[in-house]
Formats: C-alpha cells, structure tokens, sequence
C-alpha cells in the first residue's frame, strides 16, 4: 500500500481502538508508520482523514451485518426460527467484533457535524431496514415499502439496543433463544389483549 492508503487504515484502527475524538494526528501517523505532514499532503487535515476512516467503518459495518443476514438458512423456516438464528448470529459478531461494534457509537456523535457521516449512516439504516424486512418478514420492499418501512424500522431499534447491552453488560446480554422466547411472549400478551376487546378466541 501507499502513504495514502497507509493513513486510512492506520486512522480506522485508531478509531476502533481509541475513538473518533481521542485520536490524534501524531496516533495515526505513528500507526501508519508515516510523517505528520503525510496526513495533510494526502488528505488536507486530520479531520478529513478521519471522516475517510469513518466512511469506510460504515461501509464495514454494513458488510458485517450483512454477513450474518446472509447465513445459510432453511429457506421454508418460519419467522420464529429465523428471528432466533439471525439474533444469534448478531450476538455472535458482538462478540466477535467488538472493537468494531463499540466504535459505531462513537460515530454516531459526528453525524450532526459531518453531513457525509449523517448521510452514509442514513443511507445504510434505510438499506438495513428493507433486509430485515425482506430476510425476516419475508416482506417485498418494493411491492409493500410502507410494510417493510414499518417492521424494519422495529427491527433497526433492536439492532441498537441490543447492541448497547452486549457492549455495556455482556455478561446479561439476550441471546437469540431468548429473544425470541420474548417476542412469543409479547405477541401471546397482545393476541390476548386483542381477543378480550374483539371477541375473538384463539
């Protein structure tokens, strides 16, 4: 690799390992085993590469989220089994890829000041939501967009507060099974709320 190519990923290790604000331009210089006026030359500030790094931890993030959608999986399972696999599977990159995940919350704080990150971030919440909808509902996102806005928008907030339990408290962090025993939970409560106000029995 080049200098250039050199910096970016120096400055995405630095991202993951330190963070977006405590990075220094001397931290990725150092990593990239370059000069501090090498940043500058191919970037034009440390702030610019940066973002560069930032932009391309999106993209990873979205490959690794795609990496566990894209597991193979009976494709005559039913919602319940495929919600526990693909849980699983996410609580396994958590684990797995933990510096990587941790760093995306630290991202997330740039995204009302840097408007590439704001849209690189919108775009791939928008992307996610039709997956999740197409890979767990089994619904078309272009035949049914308001559908597959609706349940991959529920499925984008579990993604971030699940992710915030396996980073903050692991060790009591739901699994896939659990999750999943949750939502027959849930959705036997408001079947049931649902039949006392209809009349209608199960």
């Amino acid at each position: 690799m080049g200098n250039r190519e050199d910096l970016l990923a120096a400055a995405k290790r630095c991202l993951y390992e330190k963070g977006y604000d405590r990075t220094t331009a001397r931290d990725v210089a150092t990593a990239a085993g370059t000069s501090l006026a090498a940043i500058g030359y191919h970037y034009g500030s440390t702030e610019s590469l940066m973002n560069a790094a930032v932009m391309e931890a999106i993209r990873e993030w979205g490959r690794e989220v795609g990496r566990a959608m894209e597991a193979s999986l009976d494709p005559e399972a039913g919602l319940m089994e495929r919600f526990e696999w693909y849980w699983s599977r996410m609580a396994d990159s958590f684990q797995t890829q933990r510096k990587l995940w941790a760093a995306s919350v630290g991202v997330l704080t740039q995204a009302d000041r840097v408007p590439e990150v704001r849209e690189a971030l919108a775009h791939g919440l928008h992307e996610g939501r039709k997956a999740w909808a197409s890979l767990l509902q089994g619904l078309d996102p272009e035949a049914e967009p308001r559908k597959a806005w609706a349940v991959g928008s529920v499925y984008q907030a579990l993604l971030s507060g699940i992710l915030m339990q396996w980073l903050v408290d692991p060790e009591r962090a739901p699994t896939g099974p659990e999750l999943a025993d949750a939502l027959r939970l849930i959705a036997a409560a408001v079947y049931s709320g649902l039949s006392g106000q209809t009349g209608v029995r199960g």
